[in-house]
Parts: C-alpha cells; sequence; structure tokens
C-alpha cells in the first residue's frame, strides 16, 4: 500500500488555487513550530444575489509537505462558493475522508492547520468587518 493516497498526489502535484489574492477581504496564517508547516489563506468574500455572504475566491501559500500541500489544496476547492457559515461546519475529518485513505498519525495535523487557516481568515474578516461599521 503507498504512502499517500492518489488524491493527495493529485493535490500536492496539481494544487488548486496557489497563489495570493491582491487586496483579500481576509487572510488567515496557521503553523505547527514542531514539524515547520505554515499555511496562509487569502479569502475574497461577496453577497450573493440572496445577500449571504459566499467565499468567491480562495488562495493559499502553504511551506510545508506533501501532505500540508494537499489538504490545503483540497480545502480551497471545497469551500469556494460557499457561504462563511457552511464554511466555518468543515472539520478536519472532512479532508481526511476526501483524501481517500487514513493518514499516517503523524500528518493529521496537516489538516488540523488546513481548517486552522480557514477559520482564523474567516474570522479575521467578521472582525474586520464588525469594527468597520463602528467607524
Amino acid at each position: 500500500m503507498p504512502l499517500y493516497s492518489k488524491e493527495i498526489i493529485k493535490h500536492f502535484k496539481n494544487s488548486k488555487n496557489m497563489g495570493k489574492i491582491v487586496n483579500p477581504s481576509a487572510c488567515g496564517i496557521a503553523g505547527n513550530p514542531v514539524c515547520g508547516d505554515v499555511m496562509k489563506l487569502y479569502l475574497k468574500i461577496e453577497k450573493n444575489k440572496k445577500n449571504q455572504e459566499i467565499i468567491k475566491d480562495i488562495k493559499f501559500e502553504t511551506m510545508g509537505c506533501a501532505v500540508a500541500i494537499a489538504n490545503t489544496s483540497l480545502l480551497t476547492t471545497i469551500v469556494k462558493g460557499k457561504t462563511i457559515e457552511s464554511a466555518l461546519k468543515i472539520k478536519n475529518k472532512d479532508l481526511i475522508n476526501k483524501l481517500g485513505q487514513p493518514l499516517p498519525a503523524m500528518k493529521i495535523h496537516c489538516s488540523i492547520l488546513a481548517i486552522d487557516a480557514l477559520q482564523k481568515a474567516i474570522y479575521n474578516y467578521l472582525k474586520k468587518k464588525k469594527t468597520s461599521k463602528k467607524i
């Protein structure tokens, strides 16, 4: 059995949404000082026709292993177009399940970091939005 699933290899070799968004609505950073993985997510949030805030675009920069990059790539494909409320409901086990096989125990933190970066980006957006309403 190979160490990584076809899905992990696919997202590592052909990462989706890698890069930066110029003037993002928000960004979130998550890292692990033990392994050195760092993930940065950029969000462009806009309102749809139903006046719901959706993640119109999402990009990422990840400095880390193949699993870290694959997790972040997969996460961006899942949340793009979703409301911020539904994006916040995604858990690391959702990523692990979609990656096709159980991750080695020492790699589970990669999925947690991806979710962490997303949550931080959304919370930063909500905080910025709340602050701008006070002005």
